[in-house]
């Protein structure tokens, strides 16, 4: 595995959620603080901007379906942005006024899309995990969370991973990608040196994790030992993905908030995307399942 480069011109106040959508070899991320869905094109280690959907307010994450729809966590609910640019409104997942705001989500194994909340006002230990239904109702799956983040499912689909940031771990639990039945939460990784972010499976079950604060991505076996290690030349990593036809190009997005003006000198390439080549492929992410 070689020293991750620098991917975009551009840098992004806070890049995340970066998606792989392999029928139209597009990247998909998200500039949180920007409002801004992305896509962009791989050329080698490099990813060019080829367009970008502009939103009211902040934006969390985004899935794909099938036909190239696009289901996007603005700030406060779930947003549908058809291919011909046509938006409608999903379910509202925080009430309006609240100080909270949507985060990472992802598609389980079935297609359904979760959600993750956190706090815009200080500490919390209520942020909720929810799923949308193939009906379009929300299921709440943890109501407990200090700041609900990165998501992943097992091969199978029967174990599901789960960031809680502030907590500085990763949840572990059974999964029914069937019914979507889930078991109980347990802690899988409890991190030090830096907090959890968003996390990705390759096809060896290892979980990489982007550790926000010490400019790192890490690997994990599935015992939960530590495998790997990174260096990302940006203190505030994000997120990860497997891109590309093999997906072997891992993707890393970074951020320029909460960064200093020392920092940020002696880090200039904070908030670009990185990109570096990986001896395991990633596991490919399900499509949404386009239900709204």
């Amino acid at each position: 595995m070689s020293d991750p480069v620098t991917a975009t011109a551009e840098a992004f106040q806070l890049a995340e959620g970066p998606l792989w959508d392999a029928a139209r070899r597009r990247l998909l991320w998200v500039d949180i603080l920007g409002g801004a869905v992305l896509e962009g094109r791989l050329h080698g280690g490099r990813i060019e901007v080829t367009a970008r959907h502009d939103f009211d307010g902040m934006v969390g994450a985004v899935a794909v379906a099938a036909d190239g729809t696009l289901l996007v966590a603005a700030q406060e609910r779930l947003v549908v942005l058809h291919p011909d640019g046509r938006r409608e409104n999903g379910p509202r997942v925080i009430p309006s006024g609240e100080a909270r705001r949507l985060n990472d989500g992802g598609t389980d194994p079935a297609g359904r899309f979760l959600v993750g909340t956190l706090s815009l006002d200080g500490p919390s230990e209520r942020e909720v995990l929810v799923r949308l239904e193939t009906d379009g109702r929300l299921t709440e799956l943890d109501g407990d969370l200090t700041l609900s983040n990165g998501l992943a499912w097992s091969a199978d689909g029967s174990r599901m991973y789960s960031v809680d940031t502030v907590r500085g771990v990763v949840f572990a639990r059974d999964y029914d990608p069937v019914t979507g039945a889930v078991g109980e939460r347990r802690v899988h990784l409890r991190l030090d040196g830096g907090l959890p972010d968003g996390i990705a499976l390759d096809a060896a079950e290892h979980l990489w994790v982007a550790v926000w604060g010490a400019g790192e991505v890490r690997r994990y076996a599935p015992d939960g030992t530590l495998a790997d290690r990174l260096a990302v030349p940006a203190p505030h990593t994000s997120c990860v993905a497997f891109a590309g036809d093999d997906l072997r190009t891992l993707v890393i997005t970074t951020a320029t908030d909460g960064l200093d003006d020392e920092q940020r000198h002696a880090h200039p390439d904070s908030g670009r995307l990185f990109t570096t080549r990986v001896d395991v492929p990633g596991l490919p992410v399900p499509t949404w399942s386009s239900t709204l």
